[in-house]
Order: structure tokens, then C-alpha cells, then sequence
């Protein structure tokens, strides 16, 4: 890579949508999902245990007790090689977003992990919306997916984009609602 890496990175792919919990929506080049996710050290353990390399930096990079937040996740993936290049992590506790490289299977991963200044920019949600919008031609390239810039079309992602945030304000709307008065936010309709 001959961009600098920013963020924190990391050499193992980040865990991978809940299909049953993702809604995708296709947009020509890129397709887009919204899932609602509670991220805790057991899956992470789960997941990465027949890893001892993913593994080993998995334990040495996480915080005491583990990670563990919840919110909602918008994936960017590519339509024809379904590879996740972007994700904005809308989480509770530590929003953060990701620059997740296609690489060959024998080159390293990278996983650029970018946490977002709520001081700065307020909630994550509708900035991520805004960069949806405005700002994947920029970001796409930094993940490796400069390929899909030509090809994308503003007006498919823009009625996709106007969807997945109603979906997206629902599922946070309902999780912040489910923490103050303690019930189980609802899934979106797939």
C-alpha cells in the first residue's frame, strides 16, 4: 500500500455481518447493508479461535474485559466481488469506522480502524450518512476500492442512501429507547 495508514490497524478482518441481522439494499457497483449489532468478547472469541495468528492480536489489542458496544453498522460492500470495503460502525460507547482492504488471500489483511470524534462532529449517524453521500469517491480508493468510483451512480445511491437511513434511525432510535427503559430493540424487516 503506498498510502499511509491511518487509524489503528489491524491484520485480521473485522467480524463479518450478521446475514439474519443485515438489510441489504443493492446500488448498482456497491451494495449496502444496516445491522443492528451487540459486539462482546465471547462472539469475538468464537469467531477467531481456529485463528491463533487473528486470535493472538485480537486479545493483545483489546481493551480490558474486551470489546463490547452496540449500534448500528452500515457495510459497503462491493456487488460483484461482495467484499466489504467501508464500514461505519454507529456505535454507543466507541463509534468508529472502517478501511478494510482487499488484499489477496496470501497478502497481509488490513484493517484501518478510524475512531470518530463525537467532541467534533456530535452523533455518528448522520455524518456517516453524509459521507454516503458525499464522500465515497474519496474514501473508497483509501480500502482499495478505487475500481468501483467510475461506476458509481449518484442518483441509485442516493434513493438507496434516503432507505437505509430511515432503517438506520429506526434500529438507533430503538436501541437508545430499549437502554432507557429496558426492552429488546426490533429487528428490521429483511
Amino acid at each position: 500500500m503506498s498510502e499511509p495508514r491511518i487509524g489503528v490497524v489491524y491484520n485480521m478482518a473485522p467480524q463479518p455481518p450478521s446475514e439474519a441481522d443485515t438489510r441489504w439494499f443493492p446500488a448498482g457497483v456497491l451494495t449496502i447493508g444496516v445491522e443492528y449489532r451487540d459486539v462482546n468478547p465471547e462472539d469475538l472469541l468464537e469467531l477467531y479461535k481456529d485463528d491463533p495468528a487473528q486470535l493472538a492480536e485480537l486479545l493483545e489489542k483489546s481493551p480490558e474485559g474486551g470489546f463490547s458496544d452496540n449500534g448500528v453498522s452500515i457495510h459497503v460492500s462491493g456487488t460483484e466481488d461482495g467484499h466489504e470495503y467501508l464500514r461505519f460502525d454507529v456505535f454507543e460507547d466507541e463509534p468508529h469506522y472502517h478501511y478494510i482492504h482487499n488484499t489477496a488471500p496470501e497478502e497481509e489483511i488490513v484493517n484501518n480502524v478510524v475512531t470518530f470524534d463525537t467532541f467534533a462532529f456530535g452523533d455518528m449517524l448522520p455524518v456517516a450518512i453524509g459521507w454516503l453521500r458525499d464522500r465515497l469517491p474519496e474514501m473508497l480508493p483509501r480500502a482499495g476500492g478505487g475500481h468501483l468510483v467510475e461506476g458509481l451512480d449518484p442518483a441509485a445511491l442516493g434513493i438507496v442512501i434516503d432507505q437505509l437511513e430511515e432503517v438506520a434511525r429506526t434500529a438507533q432510535d430503538d436501541l437508545r429507547r430499549a437502554h432507557r427503559i429496558g426492552f429488546e430493540p426490533t429487528q428490521p424487516d429483511h
